[in-house]
Order: structure tokens, then C-alpha cells, then sequence
């Protein structure tokens, strides 16, 4: 152990981009002390990927962030919609989806709801969201060098301003470093899938003639396909600011430099179909669409993986970012419940357990949904797996633990089911359904964050025994509530709902969900010793010897 570290803290987060951040957020809700470092002077300039699932918004919800995120995604609030095109001066135009919730069924699962958000605009709120919480975000921060043992990790930091070093002792390291993770490379950890898709070169543009071009249409993306025009456009603001998406093709030769600004122009302009179109270029950022999984997700129980680090996907869909935030929101409340003594360092194994399937069984559908859309420049070769599989809601919030820190989960379950079926089912996100608490409403999930939650009818006898298993078990945080229609209920359901369905139990019965809002564990009807099995239930979930 590094008894002579210049910075001491039980984390060292290691990337400060959309997952990192994330991660810092998390970290810091859950009263995490932690330093984040990023070789980069700041937050992205570039508008990256920006589409929020409703899934990932649950957890900005939870975690206090969702009105400052919404605030910074005002610009393109209600653009819905993916449109392929020949051009945007012709009437052949194809939606490949018209509305990204036509008939209004995620009402049915989640109190929150799309957004999008470009990474630009994002990254300032959840450093400011994570700074505010005491976090110690260092942009011009590189990570050199790291070493780990059994008690912890010990790295070397550079400022890139000042030239200086600093040794940093952690107990553990999570590395949000991207999709060419040095850490993961120091760590030899090898990656499976179809590899590289297709390459991009994202440019960002200025027209203030584009809108009047563009009428009454309103996209999320537009798909032009335009032979040898081609590409995707992306509003910015829906005003003045763009963004397009070239096709690059190294493997004949092509190099950046032969985006020049011209031909960047004259590509948007025939694309578009408007000659003379007024474009103005602004930067330029390669991108490369991949699709590769870490085969595993951590090293020695000290060092994790965790965003692009574990996981390249394919843009479509935007599952690539959403499943990384979900990764980091998984692997803050297990960290946190080990630094408090509450849970073995085995349940750390659980990480990976739970979000490397995920990742494996989203990013096959990414790109299978990247071929469905024929994104620019991508060619899928026919004996690449995936297929078209389920639709994207199923994918971004109906995915399950079958194992892991879960007791009675279904081994067999798939992954990722092929219709929602969120009804407290093991290993699933918890039910949504709206409560009054002291005349508030709110919904079940807002009560999911920090501690294991307890739920059970008016009158049984659960709550009692969380309460006793409560005192059993001092360092793990536990809550219990009572839901009911009348006054000796905790939480009051609306009228006509029946909690004990929704969460698919007789009204005896209890539902234990995790901090991340995951069922681990349910009792359908009434047990003997409430207290004693309960007590069983947290002890084995959280890997406690």
C-alpha cells in the first residue's frame, strides 16, 4: 500500500466524458468521495451523441439532474422522428420512425420520458450536478501510469497545464477512458464482436438558409441517400447550427485530410439537394462505429470498465452512451455499499455478472438497427449476427439480471425480452406507478437511490421486520414502506391502481428492490419469518460472509 500518495480517496475515475461524468454524479449521491481526472482542457465542444433514453433519465431523475438536463436540451425539445430521404428538395421522403413513443406506452412504465441532449450541452450540467456535491473534477489531467494490489490501486497523474505529477492512492479505479482504454489495454483484456462497422467524419455547420429548406419537417436524424452525396443530417439548435455526418472510407485510402472545407460543402450541399446552399464549416471530429465487447469488465476487484472502455456500439439507437451511464449508475451503489461495510467485496463480482450480457445482447441489436436504417456508409456483411430483434423500448429499460446480486432470478430469461414486462419480476426494473407520499405525488421509483427499499401492503407484517432486520444489520441501508388506500398506509396508491398487482404478488406478499431500482428479490405471498428471511435475502444479495 502507498502510504506516501499525494491525493487520497476511496475512488479515482479516470475519463471525464458523458460516462465519467456520469459516473462522478452517481458516486456523489451516494456520498462517495472521488476524483475524476480527464486529459482534456474541458468538456466536449463537440454536439456527439445526444440521444438520452427514457431509462437513463429515470437515473438523472433520481439523482436530482433531470430539470437542469432538460433546461440545456430546450433547443430541440419535441423533435421526434428518424427520416431517410433521397434528398430534402424531393418528396421522397420515408420515415423509419414517425415518433420515437407513437402510441404513448412508455406513460405505462416510466414517469419520465426522451430527451435529447448533445453531449456539449450535457457535460457542463453533470460536472456542475457532481462539483456541487463536494466531487473533484481535474480537467488537463492525464493518467500515466497505475499499479494495483490487493487493498487498492496507485496511480500517477500529470497536470498537462503545469507539467506536474501526483501519485494517487484509491481503493478502487473505474476507467471511463474510452473506446481505446489504456487501462484496459495495461490490463490485457481482450474484446469480442464484429469490430470495426463504418467511419464518419462529423461536421458541424452553420446555415441560416437550411430551415426555410426544411419547411414544416422536424427530425431527429435525416438519412440522405444521395449515391455518392450521401450522409446523416442532425439539427442542432433547429435554427442556424448542424451538424453532418460523411462517410469515410479509410480502407480506400481516404484520409482526414481529404475532408477539406470545400468538399465538406459541396458533400452538405448535394446532399441537401440546394446548390447553393449557404454552409459555413466549423470543426470537424472523425468518428468510428464499432462493435466490440470487453470480455471482462474488471481486473483484480479493483479496476473497472465501464462506458465505451467495455463496450463500442453502433450510434443507432443511441444504446452505445445510455448503456455506459446505466454501467456507471449499476457500479456506483455497489461501490458505495462496500466503502460502507455493508456488502463483501464479492458483490463487486456482480457488476460484471449483470451489465457484460447487456452489453453483449445491445450491441447486437445496434447494429442490426444500423443496418435496418442503411446508415451512410455502412455495409453489413450477410453473416454478421444480430437481427432485427426487439424494438428499442424492450431494449433501453425491459433488459434484466437473470444472476447476479439478485435470489430467485430465472437463469433462462432472456437478456433483452422481445415485448415489455416490467411486473416486479426478479432481476427486472422495479414497476412504475404513481404514489402520494404526505400529499405529494411521486412516482415508486423516485423512491429507489441510495438504499434498499422494502415494499409491502398496509398491515402485514414486513415493514415490522425490515425494521428489526434494520437493527440487525447497522451499515446496510434499508427503508420500508406500506402502500395502501388508507390512513395507516406509508404510501397511498391512486384510485383504482393495485400495487400488489402491478408488482405481481398476492397483497401478503413483498417486493425488495436495490439503490438502482432493480427487483432483487420478491416474496409472492406471505413467508413465516418475515424477518429471518429477509435478513437471508440482503445477506446473500450483498455477498456478506
Amino acid at each position: 500500500m502507498e502510504d506516501n500518495a499525494d491525493v487520497r480517496v476511496p475512488v479515482l475515475v479516470v475519463g471525464g466524458s458523458l460516462v465519467g461524468l456520469s459516473t462522478s454524479l452517481f458516486l456523489s449521491r451516494h456520498g462517495v468521495r472521488h476524483l475524476l481526472v480527464e486529459k482534456h482542457s474541458g468538456t466536449s465542444p463537440h454536439p456527439r451523441g445526444r440521444g438520452i433514453n427514457a431509462r437513463t433519465m429515470e437515473l438523472f431523475r433520481t439523482a436530482g439532474a433531470e430539470h437542469a438536463i432538460r433546461r440545456a436540451a430546450s433547443a430541440l425539445e419535441g423533435v421526434q422522428g428518424i427520416l431517410q430521404a433521397r434528398s430534402l428538395t424531393g418528396g421522397d421522403h420515408n420515415w423509419l420512425i414517425k415518433s420515437v413513443d407513437p402510441s404513448g406506452a412508455l406513460r405505462k412504465f416510466s414517469p419520465t420520458g426522451w430527451c435529447l441532449c448533445s453531449q456539449n450541452n450535457i457535460e457542463p450540467v453533470l460536472a456542475a450536478q457532481s462539483r456541487a456535491q463536494g466531487a473533484d473534477i481535474r480537467f488537463s489531467t492525464e493518467l500515466m501510469s497505475f499499479d494495483q494490489d490487493a487493498e487498492g490501486v496507485t496511480a500517477l497523474v500529470k497536470n498537462r497545464e503545469t507539467g506536474e505529477h501526483a501519485t494517487v492512492r484509491a481503493d478502487f479505479l473505474i476507467a471511463a477512458d474510452g473506446p481505446r482504454s489504456p487501462v484496459r489495454e495495461q490490463l490485457g483484456i481482450p474484446q469480442t464482436g464484429n469490430g470495426e462497422l463504418f467511419h464518419n467524419v462529423s461536421v458541424t455547420f452553420r446555415s441560416e438558409r437550411l430551415i426555410e429548406v426544411l419547411g414544416d419537417l422536424r427530425f431527429i436524424v435525416c438519412y440522405l441517400m444521395r449515391p455518392g452525396a450521401d450522409g446523416a443530417l442532425l439539427p442542432v439548435d433547429n435554427a442556424t447550427q448542424w451538424v453532418f455526418h460523411a462517410p469515410w472510407h479509410p480502407d480506400r485510402g481516404e484520409t482526414l485530410e481529404d475532408f477539406t472545407d470545400e468538399r465538406c460543402v459541396e458533400q452538405i450541399r448535394n446532399a441537401i439537394g440546394v446548390p447553393d446552399l449557404d454552409v459555413e464549416i466549423g470543426g470537424k471530429a472523425p468518428w468510428h462505429a464499432a462493435e466490440r465487447v470487453a470480455e471482462r469488465y474488471s481486473s483484480g476487484r479493483r479496476v473497472f470498465l465501464a462506458g465505451d472502455a467495455a463496450h463500442e456500439m453502433s450510434p443507432t439507437g443511441a444504446f452505445g452512451s445510455n448503456t455506459g451511464i446505466q454501467d456507471a449508475h449499476n457500479l456506483a451503489w455497489k461501490i458505495a455499499a462496500v466503502l460502507d461495510g455493508a456488502a463483501g467485496i464479492e458483490l463487486l463480482d456482480t457488476y460484471e455478472a449483470e451489465r457484460l450480457p447487456v452489453a453483449r445482447a445491445t450491441s447486437e441489436r445496434a447494429s442490426a438497427r444500423s443496418a435496418e436504417h442503411s446508415h451512410p456508409g455502412y455495409a453489413p456483411p450477410p453473416t454478421m449476427g444480430g437481427g432485427p430483434g426487439s424494438g428499442i423500448l424492450p431494449t433501453a429499460m425491459g433488459y434484466c439480471y437473470p444472476q447476479g446480486a439478485v435470489v430467485g432470478g430465472d437463469p433462462g430469461r432472456p437478456i433483452i425480452p422481445e415485448a415489455m414486462r416490467l411486473m416486479g419480476d426478479t432481476g427486472t426494473r422495479a414497476p412504475h406507478m404513481w404514489l402520494l407520499r404526505a400529499g405529494e405525488r411521486i412516482s415508486s421509483l423516485d423512491l429507489y437511490e441510495r438504499s434498499f427499499v422494502l415494499l409491502s401492503g398496509a398491515g402485514t407484517p414486513w415493514r415490522e421486520a425490515a425494521e428489526r432486520v434494520a437493527r440487525q444489520l447497522p451499515a446496510v441501508r434499508l427503508d420500508a414502506y406500506t402502500i395502501g388506500s388508507g390512513p395507516d398506509a406509508d404510501l397511498l396508491q391512486e384510485t383504482g391502481a393495485d400495487w400488489a398487482e402491478v408488482h405481481g404478488m398476492d397483497p401478503d406478499g413483498a417486493v425488495l428492490v436495490r439503490p438502482d431500482g432493480f427487483v432483487a428479490w420478491r416474496s409472492e405471498r406471505a413467508v413465516a419469518e418475515p424477518a429471518a428471511t429477509l435478513q437471508e435475502v440482503l445477506t446473500t444479495v450483498l455477498q456478506r460472509r
